[in-house]
């Protein structure tokens, strides 16, 4: 097994058994559900935005691997950041993900989430690891639901 696809699966690993900000935030103001049919996943993002910035965020739900770990690092990400900076990430995780974007090759902001492109070698896992992104993006929106589909 590579050096990368060890980390890779340690991430996962960690992250989908002690995921981070997983609760119901009761300050939120925004709030999304997000369901992707092919694996089943389910979850629900909560976010706290005051002037522009996303103060808080967190989530509730329950699905494979994947899909929490990554739940869980967008969390981790979001916070703190403007709406648009939170855009502009959901924007290159998704353009990642799907093989839009060479994250090597291009100037991003992703860091740590780039442990992610590997996903988009196996295409029925790539909703997975973007339900959360979609979520959060409905959430931002003020839209309170979202589909894979």
């Amino acid at each position: 097994m590579s050096e990368l696809s060890e980390l890779y699966q340690q991430v996962i690993l960690d992250h989908n058994k002690k995921p981070r900000n997983f609760r119901k935030l009761e300050s939120a103001n925004r709030t999304a559900e997000g369901y992707n049919p092919l694996c089943g996943d389910q979850l629900t993002v909560y976010m706290q935005m005051e002037d522009g910035v996303v103060k808080d965020i967190s989530f509730e739900g329950s699905g494979c691997a994947i899909s929490k770990a990554s739940a869980s690092m967008m969390t981790q990400s979001v916070k703190g950041k403007t709406k648009g900076e939170a855009e502009t990430l959901f924007n290159e995780f998704h353009r990642m993900v799907t093989g839009e974007l060479d994250e090597e090759a291009t100037p991003n902001h992703l860091g740590r989430l780039t442990i992610f492109a590997g996903v988009r070698e196996f295409p029925a896992r790539v909703k997975c690891a973007s339900l959360s992104w979609h979520t959060m993006h409905a959430a931002l929106e003020g839209e309170a639901a979202t589909s894979t589909e």
